[in-house]
């Protein structure tokens, strides 16, 4: 499930959280993963905080909805100024626009997942960098996938922003070691989310994967493969990283 052992663990009993895109998929599974292990507050983000309301109505005075679009600048320094208590950030909110990089009629897929994939979690690693610190440290999740480390062309321009935000993750890293801040780089395989409902099965539960980020925060890992598929591609990348990236060439945009 995991690699390279990182900074001192996070518990997340008593913690303060904030987790991006949790109204549905992964983002919602955090949610509800944070609650199981005792979170005691959850800022619960999404563009459209209405469908989260039923989080909030379930467990008052935890789960604390907020409007936040990673993609607008205006909204992140809103959330920033309101959640001051924050220990954990989860940056869970990502689009897949499943285009091809040659295949696709423009480059709007390609610059709509740079934004939200890549330019999305910088500035919000940027706006709560300052906070985690004054907190303690505290930990920084990055939900990436397995295809930041090869591309699969059907999802070409997907993979490139992620490979974009992979390389985040470690810069940021490094910048936040003095702080003392864990930054977790997870990378699943195929997530049973509605984002990948044209994925071919077998695919993770998406509870799955929430679950073995948080692992991954207790245990202080800094990567974290959640899933067969993902730690089976991550060995053969270790082993024959060309062979993995010439399997997937076969796969190619519709």
């Amino acid at each position: 499930m995991s690699l390279q052992k990182g900074n001192p663990a996070m518990e997340i009993k008593g913690s303060v959280a904030l987790v991006t895109g949790a109204n549905r998929g992964i983002g919602r599974s955090f949610v509800e993963a944070l609650l199981a292990r005792g979170a005691a507050k959850i800022y619960a983000s999404a563009r459209r905080p209405e469908r989260l309301a039923d989080l909030a109505e379930r467990h008052k005075g935890i789960v604390v909805s907020l409007k936040l679009d990673i993609t607008q600048p205006a909204d992140i320094s809103t959330a920033a100024r309101q959640c001051r208590d924050v220990q954990l950030l989860v940056n869970n909110a990502g689009i897949n626009l499943q285009a091809g990089l040659i295949a696709a009629n423009d480059l709007a897929a390609a610059r709509a997942e740079m934004e939200t994939n890549y330019f999305g979690p910088l500035a919000m690693c940027r706006a709560f960098a300052p906070i985690l610190a004054a907190n303690g440290g505290g930990a920084v999740v990055n939900m990436l996938s397995i295809l930041a480390r090869v591309n699969l062309p059907m999802y070409g321009s997907l993979c490139a922003s992620k490979a974009a935000a992979l390389s985040l993750t470690q810069g940021v890293r490094g910048e936040l070691a003095k702080q003392g801040t864990l930054v977790v780089a997870v990378m699943p395989g195929a997530v049973d989310t509605e984002m990948e409902r044209n994925f071919p099965p077998p695919k993770l539960p998406p509870a799955d994967a929430a679950r073995a980020a948080l692992d991954g925060v207790e245990q202080g890992l800094e990567e974290v493969y959640p899933g067969d598929m993902a730690s089976g591609m991550s060995q053969g990348l270790a082993h024959d990283p060309k062979a993995v990236e010439k399997d997937l060439a076969k796969y190619l945009p519709r």
